[in-house]
This record gives C-alpha cells, structure tokens and sequence, in this order.
C-alpha cells in the first residue's frame, strides 16, 4: 500500500516492516549553454564538488559520496539550444545550517536571482533562477545536513 510523506508518494513492495524500492533517483542531467558556470554555481548552492569533466559534461556530486550515493549526483551536459519557457522539472532546496532568509542572502549572492512565476508573494519558499534562468526554489524548512 503506498504512502505519503509531506507531497511525496512513496510506493515500492513491502517486505515485512520495510519497503524495497524499484529504482532511485542517481542523477538529474541538465542541458546546459555553459557547463562549467553551473556547475560551479549549484556545487556552491549544495556543498557538492566537481566528479568529473568528460568532453563536454561536468558531473557534480557530494564529495564524500561521488556518483551511486545517496544523494543523485547532477551532470551539465553543454547545448546551444536557449531554454524556452518554463521548465517541466524545477529543483527545491532547504537550508541546512542556517534560517531561510540567511540562506535567501547567501544565494543571491553567489549568483540566484529572483524569479516571477506567479507567485502572490504569501508563500512560504523564494523562487529564484540559476545563472541561465532555470527556476528552482528555496524552501523554509531546515533539514540536517
């Protein structure tokens, strides 16, 4: 029987008291007009360092994890395609050792930008865009690290 845990469901087989999943998330691949920017960008963003450069792709991951860890390492693959519109995948962070608005602060000033989606200005998260504009979101709740 699925489950669910704040917006995300949570389905896989269920063995005795815990659940085996079919499949984990082990990387996002994001196109990208200048790898090397975003990934310094989201590797300041997350606390990640650069994995590794194969022509013209840049994966970043947790250092002490690298790729198959637990969290899914991001590779930026180069285009020369623009972004057009909205994408249909955005990513949600939460800071880790500071409040929202501290951690608010800190990436607009390693290079986010605010961003308009239409939001009425009552939420409780920031949207803010990368360096080439893809949206992504600040959310208030603290996590561990």
């Amino acid at each position: 029987m699925p489950r669910c845990q704040g917006n995300a469901r949570i389905a896989g087989r269920r063995t005795g008291t815990s659940i085996h999943m079919a499949c984990r998330i082990s990387e996002l691949v994001i196109d990208s007009r200048d790898p090397e920017r975003l990934a310094a960008f989201w590797c300041d963003v997350l606390g990640y360092v650069v994995l590794d450069r194969v022509e013209n792709s840049v994966e970043i991951g947790p250092e002490d994890e690298g790729f198959g860890g637990l969290q899914p390492t991001i590779v930026f693959d180069l285009t020369d395609k623009p972004k057009a519109g909205k994408l249909p995948l955005h990513i949600d962070v939460n800071p880790t050792d500071r409040d929202q608005d501290e951690e608010l602060e800190r990436l607009l000033a390693v290079g986010a930008k605010p961003a308009d989606v239409g939001q009425t200005g009552e939420e409780s998260w920031h949207v803010l865009a990368d360096p080439e504009g893809n949206e992504f979101c600040l959310l208030r709740r603290r996590l561990s690290g």
